[in-house]
């Protein structure tokens, strides 16, 4: 079967974290320093017990719970603007990723979840971080490498056909094969398993039953 690429084929790996009790400047400091946005607080097992985004350290730089100052009646985010450790600054619970969901599961759930990143955990612990800019880069895909998983997977492997039984033309991302095919049935096989690979836009088949 073609196989989908995953999260734990597209996720950062080198994480940067924080513990419960890393102070507020080190937490400002290692998100500059490293030129990230959000890293996650995790216990002394590696399990993520929420996250720290950069929104989080300006209501604590402006001493408001809404970064641009205006004021707010949730306890909550007051707490925020007055932490000094990592874990009284950290949203929540954190919501998090498996290695192994599809790129479109995860791009969902980041929308659900309306944040930027998730953390991916395996056996309770962390294994790495997953961005919209990460599942964004699995679908942009040079014409050259989705042309060779056509033929070479789709066409060769999965189906088994003769190379140069079907032509395959692969221009930003359109896709349109043209040749034959042993039976009329493979003709909605061949599409469907060209609109599964990575990166492909359309499928515009020209194809015939050999006779």
């Amino acid at each position: 079967m073609l196989r989908r690429r995953t999260v734990g084929d597209v996720m950062t790996e080198e994480v940067v974290t924080l513990r419960p009790d890393t102070p507020f400047q080190e937490v400002a400091a290692l998100l500059d320093a490293n030129d990230i946005a959000a890293a996650p607080v995790v216990d002394d097992h590696g399990a993520p017990l929420g996250v720290v985004s950069a929104s989080d350290v300006l209501r604590h730089e402006t001493g408001m719970p809404d970064p641009q100052g205006q004021d707010g009646n949730d306890e909550r985010a007051w707490g925020k603007a007055r932490a000094q450790t990592a874990g009284t600054l950290m949203s929540s619970p954190v919501f998090t990723a498996l290695a192994d969901w599809t790129i479109p599961r995860a791009a969902r759930e980041l929308r659900r979840r309306h944040v930027k990143q998730l953390p991916v955990v395996g056996d309770d612990r962390l294994l790495g971080i997953v961005s919209r800019s990460d599942l964004l880069d699995a679908f942009i895909r040079s014409d050259t490498e989705i042309r060779d998983e056509v033929e070479q997977t789709v066409l060769g492997r999965i189906l088994g056909l003769d190379e140069g039984t079907v032509a395959v033309e692969v221009r930003d991302g359109d896709i349109t094969l043209r040749g034959h095919v042993p039976e009329p049935r493979l003709i909605p096989v061949v599409v469907g398993l060209c609109q599964g690979v990575d990166g492909v836009v359309t499928v515009d088949a020209h194809l015939a039953a050999a006779d």
